[in-house]
């Protein structure tokens, strides 16, 4: 059942078990979920079926730090959330990307992979891709690995006749829940927003907050302020620990032979570290992405290297009576390690039109992602000489220890932590099943549980985190 606003939702009468707040992937995951095991699920979602702009303004903010994307920007408030401008790029965490580093503080997980693994069949039906192959050691530093672009699934769009149809699920619009009321124990209830008016208040057994990377921890924060404490008991981390993708181009290449390396159906191929040159350099995880360069740009990218890197002029020169043709950008995806410092506030000046307080996002990179990204791409380097695949030149701004270029990507939209997944419950939200320490009824979706981030594009763990989630309800919450 869909409605367009909470007025008609009392008429049918409908008693929901458990409530969503938010219609993206994590919070649609959990709903199908727990309604294919007949479990009565309302989700209530803030924006309405499209795109709005009077909906969108909720989400603007501030940042402080770094420059970031505008708030209202980097994601949106309507039926199937983000997903509505996600690329499709698909990728599930690496193994590692679970374990603590020692030269990370706060980084390892209370799961590892294996215990999301039996879920990704599922997944893999969800986001519509084939299976992943295995990664493909390059060297003994570099691995050839496979980042999937699937048909960009919209949830609000893939599902909604199923939802619609469902007896189980009920999705409400344009219906925005500004707080959640506890008592240290249990959330008691919800506050609700519709149609530019307050709606009332709403009560279910079980709460479970999808809201996105940023809002999850708006609503809790604001909750906690408002509840003084009785929604997030143990607050120390709320909002904390928040990670984004950094992402640059940051060099280009000259290769003997594109055809050396597998490319997708994009012409582009993709590379990581392996752990052992991780725990080497003591680095974070990150991801190459080689993009062909079309045949006019090679002579500029050889002519560049003659320049600055005469010591490759030789190779080069001999390359070049084999008729090479290929060269190749660099972009450069990486793994941001969680800092308490990174964090969501509220804001003390800035409300929405629902008297809640915006986001204040602080933001910035680290000097170990600085290293990470230099030191990834001399270590990409040094594997193409050794296979005598080719030569790469990193970018002035990186080598010279210049500014961040501000007219590039930045970040890849990917919002991580804020209610991070542990068992400390000084550096962590929630526990190992993504329910909130102290509480009995309250449970967090989406990639805001995240510990670490990885190198990958989020969406595929957030599905596979959310059929996990989904399970595990199923199973104490019964029928």
């Amino acid at each position: 059942m869909i409605f367009d606003s909470y007025e008609a939702f009392p008429a049918v009468n409908f008693t929901a078990k458990v409530c969503i707040l938010g219609s993206g992937p994590a919070g649609t995951t959990i709903a199908r979920k727990l309604g294919a095991a007949g479990i009565p699920v309302v989700v209530l979602e803030a924006g309405s079926r499209e795109f709005s702009d009077d909906s969108q303004d909720f989400y603007r903010g501030a940042t402080v730090g770094d420059p970031y994307f505008d708030l209202d920007i980097t994601r949106l408030r309507f039926m199937g959330g983000s997903s509505n401008h996600w690329a499709g790029w698909c990728r599930v965490l690496d193994s590692q990307d679970f374990e603590p580093k020692a030269w990370a503080p706060d980084t390892g997980w209370p799961i590892s992979r294996a215990d999301i693994e039996p879920y990704l069949p599922e997944v893999h039906d969800i986001l519509e891709l084939p299976d992943f192959r295995p990664d493909v050691p390059i060297s003994d530093d570099i691995r050839w690995v496979q980042l999937i672009k699937s048909p960009a699934v919209r949830f609000g769009e893939k599902f909604a006749e199923e939802l619609d149809k469902s007896r189980n699920v009920a999705v409400v619009l344009n219906t925005y829940a500004t707080e959640l009321a506890g008592d240290g124990k249990r959330v008691t209830g919800a506050k609700l927003w519709s149609n530019g008016q307050d709606a009332g208040s709403f009560t279910a057994d079980y709460f479970i907050v999808c809201t996105g990377g940023l809002e999850n921890s708006r609503l809790l924060l604001w909750s906690n302020q408002r509840s003084n404490g009785g929604v997030v008991p143990k607050a120390t981390a709320l909002g904390r620990y928040w990670m984004e993708h950094p992402t640059f181009e940051g060099g280009n290449a000259i290769l003997a032979d594109y055809s050396a390396f597998e490319v997708d159906a994009t012409n582009e191929a993709f590379f990581s570290p392996t752990l052992a040159a991780m725990e080497r350099l003591e680095i974070m995880n990150f991801g190459i992405r080689l993009i062909e360069t079309p045949y006019p740009g090679v002579k500029r990218v050889i002519a560049d290297l003659a320049c600055t890197a005469p010591e490759m002029a030789e190779w080069v020169s001999y390359q070049l009576s084999q008729d090479l043709r290929c060269a190749a950008q660099l972009y450069v995806t990486w793994e941001q390690a969680p800092l308490a410092s990174n964090r969501i506030q509220l804001s003390k000046a800035d409300v929405d039109h629902a008297g809640v307080p915006r986001i204040e996002l602080h933001w910035k990179k680290s000097e170990l992602e600085r290293r990470t990204l230099l030191e990834g791409l001399r270590l990409f380097g040094t594997t193409l000489v050794q296979k005598d695949l080719g030569r790469v030149r990193i970018a002035d701004w990186l080598t010279n220890g210049g500014d961040y270029p501000t007219n590039e990507e930045l970040a890849g939209h990917h919002h991580m932590g804020g209610t991070r997944m542990g068992t400390d419950v000084i550096k962590s939200v929630v526990d190992a099943n993504s329910k909130v320490h102290g509480m009995d009824n309250l449970y967090v979706g989406g990639s805001s549980v995240f510990c670490t981030s990885g190198e990958c594009n989020p969406t595929t763990t957030i599905v596979a985190l959310a059929c996990r989630l989904g399970d595990h309800l199923s199973k104490v919450i019964g029928v």
